[in-house]
């Protein structure tokens, strides 16, 4: 199976299973599109009636290139034997989301957990829970030498404390249970001083930061609780932690909403301050709200993403590029066969602990007490709850088993899912629809990056 597009002067195939990714002329790229359906005889009859100028030799050759394709694996492959993925439940643990804090000191209008407070006592976590999490973590993490943490709200930095003293307990036991962990910080970026700067340089692997563009998008929802826009206050913060990381890993995650679908112009905005590792997120909400997305919206989404692409590559080669989270795909190696059909392990590999100790398949279930896996001093008991989300791959949704970009997104968000459909086995349409144009746009730019390469050297693109 095959998945043929057209961008920015680029005539792309995409080899599904094996992710091969061919760029060609006209007529080589209409030829692999008949030849699936028709065979030799037939693509060549209909490419010699369509490209009159080409030879009956040079058609021979073209039909020749691509049956040598097929005989490597590189086009029309075969699917992946979806038999590997039927035990996903019974993976180790490899990481935690810890909500440290169920309040916030900003009230962010689509903000999925209540405006951040997720419930109104804005309960916040003991350093004995977060170290019973911990505990739990590595208990269950089998053969696993790196875990991975997330400290998460609410707002961290609202128990600030806690978040170095859970810190602190992990690498005193990093010795003795033979793990390393790697901690990532979530912020609003308003409690950003000096401590919290030099802390987090020494012991994040990666930091979150939370600003969502030009200072009129940004205000318009993420306000402080005294009700005034936070984009003054909280940039020049954001900027002193991120020159101050120098080369450690950070990114800017953005939030789009109706009400910037023009949402390019807030990642340009953001890349125009010196941030140079960002990210834009579609808002996630409950339908009819006056900033929810809607299919009626996907054109114009569709056109940002394209939009961003192009001016992406045109500063690239003035020296001015900067990296967008979902246009960075790896086309030589790529996530291992596991992760791109059960993706990112949510309710088997992932889990995260509320304040209270409560353990979810993730942070956008937290609360949900149907989706109650257990407790960080009872441990992780309902076997059957991680058996559901193990067996919620690709493989085994019907609605992805003829989906192009089912190994891209291995099957997308289950909580998106869960609250479009009432199913973590459903789909978010336009979710599905965004991720296809998001992996479209990456893969062109991977080609335009191919072909200027190849043009400097003096050779023509493969």
């Amino acid at each position: 199976m095959i998945h043929t597009y057209k961008q920015n002067g680029f005539n792309i195939i995409l080899d599904i299973a094996s992710g091969a990714i061919h760029s060609a002329d006209d007529a080589a790229y209409d030829a692999v599109c008949i030849y699936e359906e028709a065979g030799h005889q037939e693509t060549g009859r209909r490419i010699k009636e369509k490209y009159r100028d080409l030879s009956d030799d040079e058609i021979s050759e073209l039909l020749s290139d691509i049956e040598a394709l097929i005989a490597r694996g590189k086009l029309f492959s075969p699917d992946v034997d979806p038999e590997v993925f039927d035990k996903a439940e019974q993976r180790p643990v490899k990481a935690l989301c810890l909500n440290v804090s169920h309040a916030c000191d900003m009230t962010c209008a689509y903000c999925f957990a209540n405006r951040g407070g997720y419930t109104k006592d804005g309960e916040l976590m003991s350093f004995e829970t977060g170290k019973r999490a911990i505990d739990v973590l590595v208990q269950n993490s089998g053969g696993r030498k790196t875990l991975d943490v997330d400290f998460f709200g609410g707002e961290p930095l609202l128990n600030w404390g806690v978040v170095k003293g859970i810190v602190g307990y992990a690498r005193s036991v990093e010795k003795e249970c033979g793990k390393k962990f790697r901690f990532t910080l979530t912020t609003n970026g308003t409690k950003i001083d000096d401590d919290v700067i030099s802390f987090t340089n020494r012991e994040m692997h990666n930091v979150v930061l939370s600003v969502d563009g030009r200072p009129g998008t940004n205000d318009a929802f993420r306000k402080l609780s005294g009700g005034a826009g936070s984009y003054s206050d909280v940039v020049p913060k954001i900027q002193r932690l991120v020159q101050a990381r120098r080369n450690k890993d950070y990114y800017i995650r953005s939030t789009y909403t109706k009400a910037n679908l023009d949402f390019s112009g807030d990642v340009l905005h953001l890349a125009d301050l010196g941030f140079t590792e960002l990210s834009s997120e579609p808002v996630v909400s409950e339908t009819g709200r006056p900033y929810s997305l809607t299919m009626s919206d996907l054109p114009e989404l569709q056109k940002q993403y394209e939009i961003l692409a192009v001016e992406m590559l045109r500063r690239s080669r003035i020296g001015k590029g900067f990296s967008f989270y979902h246009f960075r795909m790896d086309l030589t190696g790529g996530p291992c066969v596991h992760k791109r059909t059960a993706g990112c392990g949510v309710g088997t590999e992932y889990l995260a602990v509320a304040p209270g100790g409560s353990i979810y398949p993730c942070h956008q279930f937290v609360g949900e007490e149907g989706f109650l896996i257990g407790d960080v001093w009872g441990g992780i008991r309902n076997g059957g709850l991680r058996r559901e989300f193990g067996r919620s791959n690709i493989h085994n949704r019907e609605v992805c088993k003829g989906c192009w970009a089912r190994y891209y997104c291995s099957g997308g968000c289950a909580a998106n899912a869960y609250y479009a459909s009432g199913s973590i086995g459903g789909v978010y349409e336009l979710g599905c629809e965004l991720l296809k144009k998001r992996v479209e746009c990456a893969i062109m730019m991977k080609v335009s990056a191919a072909a200027d390469k190849s043009t400097k050297h003096g050779t023509g693109p493969d």
